[in-house]
């Protein structure tokens, strides 16, 4: 692998996670507990879907082929997607979907505020311009997770259960192989061991004031860099790619 295409593959995935997550939310435009919420997940799910369409675009002038934002949107397989599998998670209920929100985001802007002071310039514009949005992402998933932990008895509960349940997806965003250590190698990315650190003081920082505990680790879930995804994803994909699929060369 040479490093230009470990950097394409590299885009590919910040690409892949931003849009199966803002797929996940927009599954839920309608169903937010307060009009408030309604909003906020809205409007993170756009900030998601903005930050796809560059890494894709970013994606199709490396790869030289000619393929569109569209194209490794709607016209990939299901096996050529490379998100982490924690993503791609069902929504379950509100709790689940800011746990999910939450230990993803804090992994994802600190690899932002890393590939923001990478060697390649472009990929690093688009880190600058998403890390804003993610940083207050982030601070909105954090006060629910207090909010809900240190709630009422049932809701400090189902959070637990919530952060339970997903942990043993959280262990691949720090799974590194080639693509991680050529990216960080020659173009100064991110240093999973070092992120991984980084990430577990932030959210056990969190966790404590919501009164609720990180796991005991144990096996974790990979697979999704690969292309290997849970028996979710399928459908989720189905449902995103079908105009494409029914309609090819459909626009606007």
């Amino acid at each position: 692998m040479t490093n230009k295409e470990a950097l394409l593959k590299y885009v590919l995935r910040l690409g892949d996670n931003a849009l199966v997550l803002a797929q996940r939310l927009i599954e839920l435009v309608a169903h937010g507990p307060e009009l408030e919420e309604e909003l906020a997940n809205a409007n993170f799910a756009l900030d998601y879907l903005g930050q796809a369409r560059m890494y894709y675009s970013y994606a199709g002038e490396l790869e030289g082929n000619g393929r569109t934002e569209d194209d490794f949107a709607f016209l990939r397989p299901e096996r050529e997607f490379c998100n982490v599998q924690l993503v791609e998670l069902p929504n379950g209920h509100f709790g689940d979907v800011i746990v999910r929100s939450f230990l993803f985001d804090a992994f994802y802007l600190l690899q932002l505020e890393s590939v923001e002071q990478c060697g390649d310039q472009r990929l690093a514009e688009i880190a600058a311009r998403a890390v804003r949005e993610i940083r207050y992402h982030q601070r909105y998933q954090s006060q629910w997770l207090i909010r809900l932990g240190d709630g009422t008895e049932e809701s400090h509960r189902r959070i637990q259960t919530s952060i339970d349940d997903v942990w043993r997806y959280t262990g691949e965003m720090f799974a590194g192989d080639e693509v991680d250590v050529k990216f960080h190698a020659h173009y100064g990315g991110p240093d999973l061991d070092q992120l991984q650190t980084k990430w577990r003081a932030e959210i056990e920082a969190i966790v404590n004031v919501a009164t609720i505990r990180l796991p005991v680790d144990a096996w974790m879930a990979e697979g999704g860099k690969k292309g290997i995804h849970t028996e979710h994803f399928g459908s989720l994909i189905a449902e995103m790619q079908t105009m494409q699929r029914s309609y090819a060369g459909l626009s606007w």
